[in-house]
């Protein structure tokens, strides 16, 4: 796979991944490639600068049963997610590996008109995540990165 900054004909700048440089040009030459925020089909790509590493490990993510895809994660990136961990882990009580039956608890209680006083983070499966989303109790799934004063 390889990685382009892409560019349109009004300087519109977003990103594209390909299987090679070949398929970037085929898909060029096709009229395939559009800008999305604007829509225009004059994409070019941009000059990029070499990807260099940090030295800094990669961030893995995934669940619990699914192996891990490791992602290097831009630095702005890391400090917005690690700021929305702190806030979480300040406003929510962490409920661990009962997150599903946690939720379930919690969604009863609000059907029954009880006010939430705080929210619930913890871990759930894919299946227990589309089990819950068939029962209309929505969910999120949030990268959680280490600590930033970790």
């Amino acid at each position: 796979m390889i990685h382009y900054l892409l560019r349109c004909n009004r300087d519109h700048g977003f990103e594209g991944w390909f299987r090679d440089s070949a398929a970037f040009d085929e898909q060029s030459d096709r009229g395939l490639l559009s800008c999305p925020q604007c829509g225009s089909g004059s994409v070019q790509r941009a000059v990029m600068a070499p990807a260099v590493r940090s030295g800094r490990p990669p961030v893995a993510s995934g669940t619990n049963d699914s192996p891990s895809a490791e992602v290097m994660v831009p630095d702005q990136l890391r400090a917005a997610l690690q700021r929305m961990r702190a806030e979480i882990e300040r406003q929510c009580d962490d409920v661990g590996e009962g997150f599903a039956e946690a939720a379930r608890r919690l969604h009863r209680a609000q059907r029954q008109g009880e006010t939430m006083q705080r929210g619930i983070y913890g871990q759930a499966s894919p299946a227990q995540r589309e089990t819950l989303a068939e029962e209309g109790i929505e969910t999120m799934q949030v990268p959680w990165l280490p600590r930033a004063d970790g």
